[in-house]
């Protein structure tokens, strides 16, 4: 199967789902939309929206976005199972008909979530513990989309969604990040006005990190590979 990764900046990549994609012997088609059109729809059996420090709503300062919007809302249209992250996740709920925003407070780190009761039949979060702590970098939020179903959530906000045709899912917790992309985000913080903000402590979390990340790379790799099964069913 074809799958497409769509990737807004190079140290927010596809990280552990790409591992999972592999070992499933599908085939990973990166596009990064700020670069230039998206390949063609044609042939592709599932798509995968990964997140970046850009915010959805700031189309005047990256006017790509646009154009990534409109790919996506036509993905959904055609059927194309479609599983965003973080800004991925807030992007899709736009294009389903929410209004993303900024969210209460920041997310950054390692927080908790936790499953809805209608998650417990969903294929892909229904084998997650109820309670779990999931890796987070996020100052906005992805409301649930008309019709949607709500999978998970936080003190802050919504964590997973799935959309109302059953083909696509929302979640803001970083399933796919890496040891490697961590540190690279937390060396960045300064970049981060947010993290800034909220005294952000990298060692902190670096010690979290490595304490919890092999488990969480884990939990990525079978989220996402239970994704690319419900995709290739459809």
């Amino acid at each position: 199967m074809r799958v497409l990764a769509v990737v807004h900046q190079r140290d927010a990549g596809p990280g552990v789902f790409a591992e999972a994609t592999a070992a499933l012997g599908h085939e990973l088609v990166e596009w990064v939309p700020s670069d230039g059109r998206p390949p063609a729809a044609d042939g592709l059996g599932a798509a995968m929206v990964f997140g970046g420090a850009m915010n959805v709503d700031e189309e005047e300062a990256h006017p790509w976005l646009r154009g990534e919007k409109d790919f996506l809302r036509a993905l959904l249209e055609e059927g194309t199972p479609v599983l965003g992250v973080c800004l991925g996740a807030e992007l899709l709920s736009e294009v389903a008909g929410a209004k993303p925003g900024r969210a209460s407070e920041p997310e950054i780190g390692w927080h908790e979530i936790e499953l809805a009761p209608a998650a417990r039949e969903d294929p892909l979060l229904g084998p997650l513990p109820e309670r779990l702590e999931g890796f987070q970098w996020h100052s906005y939020e992805a409301p649930l989309p008309p019709g949607g179903t709500p999978l998970a959530e936080s003190p802050v906000c919504l964590q997973a969604f799935r959309l109302a045709d059953g083909a696509g899912w929302g979640i803001q917790f970083h399933a796919e990040v890496t040891p490697e992309t961590v540190e690279q985000w937390l060396r960045d913080y300064h970049t981060d006005p947010d993290a800034v903000r909220i005294g952000l402590d990298p060692d902190r979390i670096r010690a979290e990190t490595a304490r919890k990340i092999d488990s969480w790379n884990e939990l990525g790799r079978s989220l996402c590979a239970r994704f690319l099964e419900a995709a290739q069913r459809r």
